[in-house]
């Protein structure tokens, strides 16, 4: 059963642009989430932070926006977002992602991932993003978050001590990344 149009199905998510609209639940399940999120996130957790934080997502040309519905009840499961888009000879973007706490352990968030990395790498012509590559920079003790992109063929490509500023100081990422034929060999839900 489909409560929205999807961009992408899988057999339990569905994955779909963010609206406006969807900020009180968005902002709801963020506040039940924030033991599952902290310190490695930090969604928006009022409808005013959520306005500021989607409309880029769904505006702008260089981020795109995707909520994890859950198939069965249009739940959102959790977000995946593609920012800082380069197009031209580049053809990337840096991914983040985060599962809400009802939905975490249950495989939504991976398969939700792959369906993204269907969508990112089609070519635009068949209604995807024409992407080459996918980068992720994680905190190295996300163990979570490391074991989802690893386990959806990323490869570790470096470390950046200082790297981006979470929580009121800079914390040291690692960057993994994906190219299209990465993915596409790495099995199902890839382009």
């Amino acid at each position: 059963m489909s409560f929205f149009p999807y961009t992408a199905e899988g057999a339990r998510v569905g994955l779909r642009p963010f609206r406006l609209a969807d900020g009180p639940e968005f902002t709801a399940r963020a506040r039940e989430s924030r033991d599952l999120h902290r310190p490695w996130l930090f969604p928006p957790v009022t409808e005013e932070e959520y306005e500021t934080y989607a409309a880029p997502l769904i505006e702008g040309d260089a981020r795109a926006g995707f909520l994890a519905c859950e198939r069965a009840t249009g739940a959102i499961a959790g977000f995946l977002n593609v920012n800082n888009i380069v197009r031209g000879a580049f053809q990337c973007g840096a991914l983040g992602y985060g599962a809400f706490a009802h939905a975490a352990g249950r495989g939504l968030l991976g398969e939700a991932l792959e369906l993204l990395l269907g969508h990112a790498f089609a070519p635009q012509e068949r209604g995807g993003m024409g992407l080459h590559r996918l980068e992720a920079n994680i905190q190295p003790g996300n163990t979570a978050s490391l074991a989802l992109v690893r386990g959806r063929g990323f490869r570790l490509e470096g470390y950046s001590p200082d790297f981006l500023l979470v929580d009121g100081a800079w914390r040291d990422h690692e960057r993994w990344a994906i190219t299209a034929e990465m993915a596409a060999a790495s099995g199902p839900g890839a382009a």
